[in-house]
């Protein structure tokens, strides 16, 4: 009987020293309300793009490679981050005079023939 209280007390001690060594620790810190109130980059760069779709010669060229405003818009909301950050920096690029260049209409080639192949 003696020898099973050493056990189970040793045990204990064992489970105990193992539980305790495994608790996570919190670590916490105060946030600024600017932080928290700023969009993120991501946000930013989704609404860049919405803007973008809904201008009046986008939705015209768009419909004109047979693909509705609708439609664009809900694959633009499905893009990954990295997509909509890859197409607000090349919007940004973009000259703003309405002169695009090969790559400008391949750009749009290829997100429209995304929207196409998304639906």
């Amino acid at each position: 009987m003696q020898t099973a209280r050493h056990v189970s007390r040793g045990f204990a001690v064992v489970l105990a020293a193992v539980l305790s060594s495994q608790v996570p620790l919190a670590h916490g810190e105060i946030v600024d309300t600017d932080a928290l109130a700023a969009p993120s980059q991501v946000e930013v760069d989704r609404a860049k793009v919405q803007a973008f779709m809904d201008r009046a010669n986008v939705k015209e060229r768009l419909q004109a490679m047979g693909v509705s405003g609708l439609v664009a818009g809900d694959r633009v909301a499905s893009l990954s981050e990295a997509e909509v950050h890859a197409l607000a920096e090349r919007i940004d690029t973009m000259p703003a005079g309405g002169a695009l260049s090969t790559q400008d209409w391949i750009l749009i080639g290829l997100v429209a023939l995304l929207v196409l192949v998304l639906l």
